[in-house]
């Protein structure tokens, strides 16, 4: 059974009036809960893109390049994507449910912001709208505010990102001890890890800017500290 089979049985669910709340009870251990992952980033996804009043193409292509859509399964995803665009459910009733089943799972929510911000950036603008929407989602979550504007670094252009908070470090600690932690970061982000903690397979592709956003910080923090 496909990603894309076991999230329209979950959405028929909500459509047959359970709720979502209901829906992701019973989404809560993996592997069901790659299943409730993807239906976050659809719902709040969809309803991200009509923050700033309109939903484009490039946006619609972003979502697929961070869940991969086999032929045979695209019309099924264009439903479930239609479905959590047109609900009359806001996006913070998405939002809490969403924080309630990864409580405690602080680096699931923040792969899941990094998704959105992934969606947000397509048609090559970062509309206030879109980062009003993503911070309320961020406090929902509570994701703390450097971490979101670390994450927001990673694909806004002229954002700024500390190098040490990137890495979740300070300027005070040895280099030896910065380069054990960055080493343990980059093995964390390995694919086999995401798919561990019960990110879909389709998701993984997000690992690739964290990775990118973690040796450009090893990388200044070297310059620096190398500097005469």
């Amino acid at each position: 059974m496909s990603l894309w089979t076991r999230i329209t049985e979950a959405i028929a669910a909500l459509r047959k009036g359970e709720g979502l709340s209901a829906v992701f009870e019973k989404l809560s251990t993996p592997p069901e809960r790659s299943v409730a992952f993807a239906i976050a980033v659809i719902g709040l996804g969809a309803k991200m893109a009509k923050a700033d009043g309109t939903v484009t193409r490039a946006e619609v292509t972003a979502f697929r390049e961070v869940f991969y859509i086999a032929p045979a399964d695209e019309k099924r995803a264009a439903q479930v994507y239609n479905l959590a665009r047109q609900d009359v459910a806001g996006f913070d009733t998405y939002a809490r449910s969403i924080a309630r089943m990864f409580q405690g799972d602080q680096q699931t929510l923040e792969d899941l912001i990094e998704g959105l911000f992934h969606i947000s950036m397509a048609d090559g603008g970062y509309h206030p709208a879109e980062d009003e929407f993503l911070q309320k989602v961020a406090n929902i979550f509570q994701i703390a505010p450097p971490i979101f504007q670390n994450l927001r670094a990673r694909y806004v252009p002229n954002a700024f990102a500390d190098p040490y908070s990137v890495l979740g470090v300070t300027p005070g600690q040895s280099y030896d001890e910065i380069r054990a932690h960055w080493r343990d970061l980059v093995r964390e982000t390995h694919p086999d890890r995401l798919l561990a903690r019960g990110l879909p397979e389709e998701a993984i592709k997000l690992a690739t800017a964290r990775l990118t956003a973690i040796n450009h910080a090893w990388e200044q923090i070297t310059r620096h500290r190398n500097a005469p």
